[in-house]
């Protein structure tokens, strides 16, 4: 017998084995112990003999040969695996199956391969996957002339022919699809689906020495054969993801486990990979792929390390001997890209033990190529290229373009690093480029295909992608058979050429996983029985089977090109995730990774040229590309408003309207401009109903630049903004042709491209409108895109950058023609893509951030409130604009609640205009019941009711209110018209001589300016008009600090502005009537607070018209500063009124709590600010400074008086009030002051008289506390004094009279008569007693004088404290008058009446009542607004507009009806018109019916409807109109609600009784109960706004998907060729995809809140409810919320305080169930914080000594004072600090 060993290790191995036989009977002490296997081949008489160890098997002649595997054998084979080689060939002796289990990688099919090819056995060999089926594996039907067939797969083949079935990843086939095969591998049986059964041999051939053949046959028995042998090949579950074996499969299978090759053997393995590489780098390298599989690794949660491809590793070290280890290991195994941080750590610790240069700089390659073409013997291009050494990399047909020359492509540093280890990965393995999106990886793709001169075949890849789209898919021939197509990815194989799997972390691992042959031993099954085999692997079976190329063709044999790569690009992989986490160990054997990183911010310059230097990092390197192409063509544009839209950030505000036409053929948006379009089909051109605004212009104008720069768009924003409106009328402008695609949550893939049919039994395709708009050049529109999964339109990828798309139907989409059965892409082709915002409450797929780089991203938000007015007022021009103003206040309040969570829907502008559109058609219908048709949506949910109609209220939308629900001030009659007396202007000869006033003039002394910040806080304006109509129409509070004091109110007449003047600090506010904005400028370091000593400034404010408008002069009382102060700028200036003055000492008033009366101030008169002059006066003096800002003058005049008070009645006449005397002078000046020569003013005496003695008697002096500047109309005067009359006048106000009126005044010299309405009693100055103030404390008279004229509206207006207020004749008995601030008396001269509008007392007051008593003798400062109305602001900051004019409440009260509309409950009557056929003959009465029946037409009976000639409703020709009370009954609104009493009663009552129950249940009383709805009801909006977020996470997260291969359901597009030849599991259903066995858990989200129980929380709880507010009712909103979601979230509360920082309250484990656990939670909560204070003193207070507690206190004061005086003392240096630059500055 002649033996010849086939498999031989090296030399010294063959003389180790000699030794080891001869001395092994010699030392051993039981004889030969040694187990090493040799693997023998005999030839024997019989045939030859494969022999392994001491187990031989008899090889037989293979009918088949091509079927045998070929070239698997090694040149040496470890000792492991001859021991597994022999174990396979004693269960193939024994007729047993095999289940090779073992971690990933290519050994265990490489084992099987061997074996196959050892014996010379046949194999099927098929991978299973999630997409397997039954069909797979048993029979497939296929159409062959009409006549559906059977055609045997894998396993009957297998059994009919003797051969190995191979099944490799039996964990990735779903469930219940393997036990198909029990019976077969059990007993050896199976019943076909053509009628056949199969049968074990030894039972066919019992039959067969009973019956023929035939007669077998005829009963369609087929024999398995006894050569039929299983080799299963898989993972262990549940160490590795996928489903556990089915228990009965599992036990038909004898298993093996085929672990990693042991140490030294790999360790002989990779030294002769790397016959270069130092043995200690190669033991080094093994060493930490060992330490990373080991079992303390898999604890630790690492994925196994790829021992498998450390021999190609260590063939690129051996030609790179420079590279460092951890370089390489990095494409073995990318911990960084793929670990947390604790994960690397391990990783890394591994590494600095296993390689102690680790610290080491880094070996960096660079990209310096040389390249040279060459072609081997088989035919294969491959590229020599230099990189400091040369090697011979595979290359592409097409000529390699050498790096750095591509136009398109900028080199980077990075990019060449990455490249060049692309190059060296190239050599020996497929590669994986991991980097986030738009970081590069595509484009570095092709510019590497293009250097090695390769053809890219681009492959998107999608989450359900199955199988068959990667491998091969079916479709029918012309005459109805079914064929299948060769896939993309295996032409490619074919012919040689570089595939871009784009997107492999998208698609399920049991479907990659059919990839796993194909990149790991270049061969391929596919489903038609074709093979693909490797190119030496071809080359040797064709030589040995002696057959040509044709020859192997004809048995579905092909050979894989030799240059075929693949290059994997994925983002990377999100650690810990049960569905982003997706790289695991068998994706780590299939390649080498590289990893992506952001270019440098040098880099990134350079590659856009210098314009991504100030750009977010958050952009890709995309983007900047698109807005550098952007800017480069519209270099106008600003920098920041391309970064904002390509950030999808809100769009700025847009001031210009963007202009909008169409002249001569081009379209005009703004400064761009485009040619309109000629279209063949004008009938797809949109044509839409679109009102232009600015907003929405400018959105076009920006899309127009990215469409004429080729770019597809992405308009993103809520529901209802107009998107759809703006595309439309974009598309109208331009005249392109719409292709419109509806996207929803059942989109596939083929709705996208394809839409297959059957038609005659063949499958046709209809292109989808994509497909239509690619072919036409049209416009297509996708809208709802986030509604579909990111998986399916992740496709659109391709399309979008490369211009390419493969199609179901095999056709292919690209950018230029010229390939066979490809689609051309028109070059008019654009995608206008819509998409809702991502995020809450929108729960659609974020569409922005998976593709939203690729496209040209814009923002389109809801219209600006100026916008979006004037829209509104274009679909309705008849509505009121105070209703549209209302509407847009209102939604977009609600809007902002939507985005802060507040509300969930958040409503849209399509709201908004259907609101309008329906006002318009019908404007009798109120605004209040309009507005249900948007909100009864939510009107059965409590919580979001209230939220809305809160906000609808804030906005003066009457909503609920009724039109009787008018609640004005009670009028009292006012004292009838008297005449009081005369006033004579005295114009005596030596009087006049005597009262000559010298004047002045000189230039204004101007100090600065001084810039100050201007600051803006937002306003809650609020409607007061919400449920009743009263003269408050709206009020807000001022954003000022609790200490400040405000002090003087003023307003502008033009445009409504208010200024509010504040003095502690000394600050000035800004605020329109309507307006959502108030400007702010604080003058603290201009008026410092302290200056040795408490001062209290008191300052006045005048508003200067135009053109000075928007800015102020402020003026100082004590002083007498003046400052000009710019809003809009900041900046401030001071006017020297008196140089000489200016270096005086500042007089302090006295301290405040001192009683000396204080001495008098400057006055500044203000009544003639609107034309920019001002007079300034001092009290008691006599001088007065007028002050021309415009011209920068100001003149002095010196009277020879002392004067009280000064009022300017008119421009060039004054009225001056003597001090002491209260005399009264007529001041007369030139209009234009200096003008005349003389410079001298005239001052005239008036003389006083009263009516009822004559003319000689004086009447009493008395001083008026306001005089108008100008006169009363002459219907207000004649309706005033109850006669007609015209004469000048002036209305005159003091403390005696409601009004007085001098006719004649200051015009006519003649004497002036004086009518007054007289008072009962004078009104008296000073405050009453009140509970803040106590008693009145001050001495003088108070710095303001409520009071005001409104001369339009014919009334004075007085702001009075309570008790000057008659509150007895304005509420009844029986009700207790409200705490107010004061009252508004508003004396009406037109109806003579009078009335007391009670205001609101302030919520809050500052402390100093001392200061703000000699402010005002009331808590309120007045000032006029408008004609009609008048702004009042308390002391708190709170302002109020009131309207009291007559005519102006009857508008506004006419309006306020309009919007509530007809009242609820108006009887409805139903009325049919129709037409009778009978002319009318003579009107008549009709008869009477005595019964009153309803009658209907009949020309007979009187009362009837619908009738003619006689008196009814709703007919024609009677004599009148005649209601009998027959009508429509209709159950109303009111009576709905008119629910009877003894009902509500009941209800009420078994509301009781069920909460008494349900407290009895937890043993909670209702003290307790109402405790717990404190703080429960405090919270309970923001509860349930977030446990409406809650809901909607888990209602995600919880969404079904699409069940494919079911028996049931829809019909699945993809099995349609399925259908046709009969299969059963073509349909899909909806439903809960179970989760993947051996992913990770899904656990809940620990939760930890911290809750702060320091003494501090208790202490000043009082003050600011910080204990209640910010502790308990967040404790309470969380534990609320978290309710039953145990499952998702897992939460404990702690405390802390100064006695520990782990107080625990709350367990994870223990959290409460109900109201009354929760309840002892809170008061846990507080316990610790109540008595952490009282432990304060615990050293003193445990002896009990009272001394030792007062010597604490005292020690305890001392350090507080000494605390205080330094914290003084800082704040005097800072003030010092600050006045002395401002002195410099001045």
């Amino acid at each position: 017998m002649h033996s010849r060993i086939l498999l031989q290790g090296t030399a010294a191995a063959v003389a180790a084995r000699r030794i080891r036989t001869i001395l092994g009977s010699v030392t051993a002490k039981e004889g030969w112990s040694y187990s090493a296997r040799e693997v023998k081949s005999l030839n024997t008489a019989s045939g030859d003999t494969v022999k392994i160890g001491d187990i031989s098997y008899q090889l037989k002649t293979p009918r088949n040969p091509e079927f045998v595997p070929i070239n698997h054998m090694p040149d040496s084979m470890p000792q492991v695996v001859a021991q597994h080689l022999r174990w396979i060939m004693q269960k193939d002796l024994l007729g047993q199956d095999v289940f090779l289990i073992g971690p990933p990688g290519p050994l265990r099919r490489a084992i099987a391969m061997q074996y196959l090819e050892l014996t010379k056995r046949e194999v099927e060999y098929v991978a299973l996957s999630r997409d397997t089926t039954e069909t797979d594996l048993k029979q497939r039907r296929e159409i062959r002339s009409g006549t559906a067939f059977f055609i045997d797969q894998c396993a009957v083949r297998a059994a009919t022919e003797g051969r190995i079935l191979v099944l490799e990843g039996l964990e990735k086939a779903e469930r219940n699809v393997l036990p198909v095969l029990n019976n077969l591998l059990e007993n050896r049986e199976m019943q076909l689906e053509d009628g056949r059964f199969l049968m074990s041999a030894q039972r066919y051939d019992k039959l067969l020495q009973e019956h023929t053949k035939e007669e077998l046959d005829l009963w369609k028995i087929v024999r398995v054969s006894e050569d039929f042998r299983v080799i299963a090949l898989g993972l262990p579950v549940p160490r590795y993801k996928g489903n556990p074996l089915d228990p009965p499969l599992r036990s038909r299978f004898q298993a093996r486990d085929i672990y990693y090759l042991p140490f030294k053997d790999q360790l002989e393995l990779l030294y002769s990979t790397g016959q270069n590489v130092p043995a200690e780098r190669v033991s080094q390298l093994l060493s930490c792929a060992t330490t990373l599989c080991s079992q303390e690794s898999a604890t630790l949660g690492l994925p196994d390390f790829p021992v498998d491809n450390l021999p190609p590793a260590v063939k690129v070290l051996d030609l790179f001997p420079m590279l460092s280890a951890q370089q390489l290991i990095q494409r073995l195994y990318p911990y960084e890209a793929m670990l947390n941080k604790e994960g690397c750590n391990a990783v890394e610790g591994v590494l600095s033990v296993s390689y102690h240069y680790l610290s080491l700089s880094l070996f960096s390659l660079s990209l310096s190529l040389s390249l040279s073409l060459s072609l081997s013997l088989s035919g294969c291009l491959f590229l020599s290229v230099f990189l400091f050494s040369e090697f011979m990399v595979p290359a592409g047909p097409r000529p390699p373009r050498p790096p750095n020359t591509s136009p398109t492509f900028i080199s980077t540093p990075t990019h060449a690093r990455l490249l060049a280890e692309m190059m060296q990965s190239h050599l020996v393995k497929d590669m994986c480029l991991i980097g986030a999106k738009g970081f590069g990886k595509s484009v570095i793709a092709r510019e590497f295909a293009e250097m090695l001169g390769y053809s890219i075949e681009p492959i998107m890849l999608y989450q359900d992608m199955t199988a068959r789209d990667l491998l091969q898919q079916r479709y029918t021939l012309p005459n109805g058979d079914t064929a299948w197509r060769a896939s993309p990815l295996v032409n490619a194989a074919q012919e040689g050429k570089l595939v871009l799997l784009d997107g492999i972390h998208r698609v399920n691992l049991g479907t990659l996983a059919v990839l796993s042959r194909l990149l790991h031993d270049r061969e391929l099954a596919l489903y038609d029985g074709t093979r693909l085999l490797r190119w030496d692997r071809y080359q040797n079976m064709k030589e040995q089977l002696q057959l040509t190329d044709s020859e192997m063709q004809q048995r579905s044999i092909f050979p894989i090109h030799p240059s075929f790569r693949v290059i994997a690009l994925a983002e990377p992989p999100v650690a810990g995730s049960s569905s982003q986490q997706w790289l695991g160990p068998e994706l780590l054997t299939m390649f080498f990774f590289h990893t992506v990183k952001p270019l440098a911010k040098a880099e990134e310059a350079a590659v856009i040229h210098g314009m991504a230097q100030s750009l977010a990092s958050s952009l890709s390197t995309r983007q900047l590309l698109r807005l550098c192409r952007r800017l480069s063509q519209y270099p106008e544009e600003s920098i920041g408003h391309a970064v904002n839209k390509a950030c999808l950030s809100r769009l700025i505000s847009y001031l210009n309207v963007t202009p909008c036409m169409v002249r001569d053929g081009v379209l005009t948006i703004g400064k761009v401009s485009a040619p309109v379009y000629n279209p063949d089909e004008k009938m797809k051109v949109p044509d839409v109903l679109f009102y232009e605004n600015a907003q929405h212009m400018a959105v076009m104008e920006d899309m127009l630049k990215d469409f004429l720069l080729g770019e597809h768009l992405l308009l993103v924003g809520n529901q209802g903004v107009g998107k759809n409106k703006i595309v439309d009328r974009f598309l109208h402008l331009l005249n392109r042709p719409r292709e419109y695609l509806q996207l929803h949550r059942d989109t596939t893939v083929q709705t996208l491209t394809l839409q297959p049919s059957v038609r005659d039994g063949i499958i046709v395709y209809e292109d989808s409108p994509l497909v239509k708009a690619v072919k036409m050049g049209h416009i297509l529109v996708i809208d709802e895109a986030d509604k579909a999964p990111t998986n399916v339109t992740c496709i659109l990828k391709t399309l979008v950058e490369s211009g390419e798309m493969i199609l179901a139907d095999g056709r292919r989409i690209v950018s230029a023609s010229g390939r066979p059965n490809a689609i051309p892409m028109h070059p008019d082709f654009r995608m206008i893509v819509l998409a809702n915002r991502p995020g809450f409450p929108f729960l659609g797929n974020d569409f922005f951030g998976s593709l939203g780089d690729i496209f040209s991203c814009h923002a389109v938000d809801n219209p600006k409130p100026q916008a979006e007015f004037a829209m509104l007022k274009q679909y309705g021009p008849d509505v009121p604009d105070a209703v549209l103003q209302k509407l847009v206040a209102a939604f977009g309040e609600l809007r902002g609640m939507a985005d802060q969570g507040t509300i969930t829907y958040p409503y849209s502008t399509r709201e908004v205009v259907n609101i309008v559109k329906h006002l318009q058609k019908f404007p009798e219908e109120g605004l209040a019941n309009v507005v249900r048709n948007v909100f009864d949506f939510d009107s059965y949910n409590k919580d979001m009711r209230e939220v809305l109609i809160t906000a609808l209220h804030k906005h003066g939308i009457p909503i609920g209110a009724k039109p009787s629900s008018v609640h004005l001030a009670k009028e009292l009659p006012l004292p009838d018209c008297r005449m009081a007396g005369h006033w004579t202007i005295n114009q005596g000869g030596n009087v006049r001589r005597k009262l000559l006033c010298p004047t002045e003039s000189r230039r204004i002394d101007i100090k600065g300016p001084v810039f100050l910040r201007v600051q803006g806080f937002p306003l809650e304006r609020h409607e007061a008009r919400a449920m009743s109509f009263t003269e408050e129409h709206a009020h807000w509070q001022i954003p000022m600090n609790e200490v400040n004091i405000v002090c003087d109110v003023t307003t502008m007449h033009e445009n409504y502005v208010i200024y509010v003047a504040t003095c502690n600090p000394v600050t000035l506010y800004s605020m329109r009537e309507r307006t959502d904005t108030v400007h702010c400028i604080e003058l603290y370091d201009v008026f410092p607070r302290t200056i040795s000593g408490v001062w209290q400034p008191f300052v006045t404010v005048a508003a200067l018209g135009s053109p000075l408008q928007g800015q102020v002069v402020l003026h100082e009382e004590q002083t007498n500063t003046v400052l000009h102060i710019d809003l809009v700028t900041g900046a401030v200036r001071r006017l020297v009124l008196s140089p000489s003055k200016e270096d005086e000492p500042v007089r302090k008033s006295s301290n405040w709590w001192n009683s000396k009366e204080s001495q008098p101030g400057y006055k500044m008169c203000r009544e003639f600010a609107h034309k920019n002059w001002l007079l300034f006066y001092m009290a008691d003096g006599n001088q007065l400074d007028v002050l021309d800002v415009l011209e920068g003058q100001v003149h002095t005049i010196s009277l020879p008086i002392n004067i009280k008070s000064v009022f300017l009645v008119a421009e060039d006449r004054w009225l001056l009030i003597e001090s002491k005397t209260d005399r009264k002078f007529l001041l007369t000046k030139p209009m234009q002051m200096g003008a005349e020569e003389s410079g001298v003013c005239q001052l005239h005496s008036i003389s006083e008289e009263a009516v009822s003695t004559g003319f000689g008697i004086r009447m009493e002096p008395a001083a008026p506390q306001d005089v108008s500047s100008e006169q009363l109309p002459n219907e207000n005067l004649s309706t005033a004094l109850g006669q007609k009359i015209v004469s000048p006048n002036r209305l005159i106000c003091d403390t005696n009279t409601y009004a007085s009126v001098i006719v004649g005044f200051p015009d006519l010299l003649s004497p002036n008569e004086v009518y007054s309405f007289k008072r009962s009693s004078p009104l008296t100055e000073g405050r009453a007693p009140d509970m803040f103030f106590g008693s009145s404390r001050r001495t003088g008279p108070a710095k303001r004088v409520n009071c005001i004229s409104l001369i339009e509206a014919n009334q004075v207006i007085r702001a009075l404290p309570p008790a000057q207020v008659p509150l007895a004749d304005i509420f009844p008995k029986d009700v207790t008058p409200p705490m107010t601030a004061a009252y508004l008396e508003v004396v009406d001269l037109n109806s003579k009446k009078l009335k007391y509008i009670p205001v609101p007392r302030a919520s809050s007051m500052s402390p100093y009542t001392a200061w703000i008593s000699k402010v005002s003798d009331t808590d309120v400062l007045l000032a006029p607004l408008g004609s009609g109305g008048v702004v009042t602001v308390d002391m708190g900051g709170y302002v109020r507009l009131w309207e009291t004019g007559l005519d102006t409440l009857q508008r506004s009260l006419l309006e306020w009806r309009n919007m509530i509309g007809s009242e609820d409950g108006r009887p409805v009557q139903i009325t049919i018109q129709r037409d009778s056929g009978l002319d009318v003959s003579s009107p008549k009465h009709g008869k009477i019916d005595s019964k009153n029946a309803p009658h209907v037409g009949g020309n007979q009976w009187a009362g009837g409807t619908g009738g003619r000639d006689t008196a009814g409703l709703g007919g024609k020709g009677g004599p009148y109109r005649l209601d009998a009370g027959h009508q429509v009954y209709q159950v109303s609104q009111a009576e709905k609600d008119a629910v009877p009493d003894e009902v509500k009663r009941a209800a009420r009552e078994m509301a009781e009784k069920a909460f008494k129950e349900r407290l009895k249940e937890i043993e909670m009383s209702e003290y307790d109960a109402a405790t717990y709805d404190r703080f429960s009801g405090a919270v309970r909006r923001q509860v349930q706004s977030l446990r409406i977020i809650l809901d909607s996470l888990q209602a995600k997260g919880k969404e079904r998907q699409w069940l494919k291969n079911q028996a049931l359901g829809e019909l699945d597009d993809a099995k349609i060729i399925d259908g046709l030849t009969g299969e059963k599991a073509i349909y899909k259903r909806r439903g809960e995809l179970e989760p993947e066995l051996g992913t990770p858990q899904q656990k809940p989200k620990r939760l930890r809140l911290l809750a702060d129980v320091s003494g501090s929380m208790y202490r000043f709880n009082g003050v600011d409810g910080r204990l209640e507010r910010s502790q308990m009712e967040a404790v309470c909103m969380v534990m609320e919320a978290l309710e039953s979601y145990e499952h998702k979230f897992k939460y404990d509360i702690v405390g802390h305080s100064g006695d520990g920082f782990d107080i625990e309250l709350v367990k994870c484990d223990k959290v409460p169930k109900n109201n009354k656990q929760r309840l002892r939670v809170l008061k846990v909560c507080s316990l610790p914080v109540q008595h952490v204070l009282s432990l304060m003193f615990s050293p003193f207070l445990k002896f009990g000594h009272l001394f030792s507690f007062i010597v604490s206190f005292v020690l305890y004061m001392i350090f507080c004072i000494v605390n205080d005086l330094i914290l003084k003392i800082l704040k005097l240096y800072r003030n010092a600090c600050r006045i002395y630059f401002i002195n410099k500055k001045w």
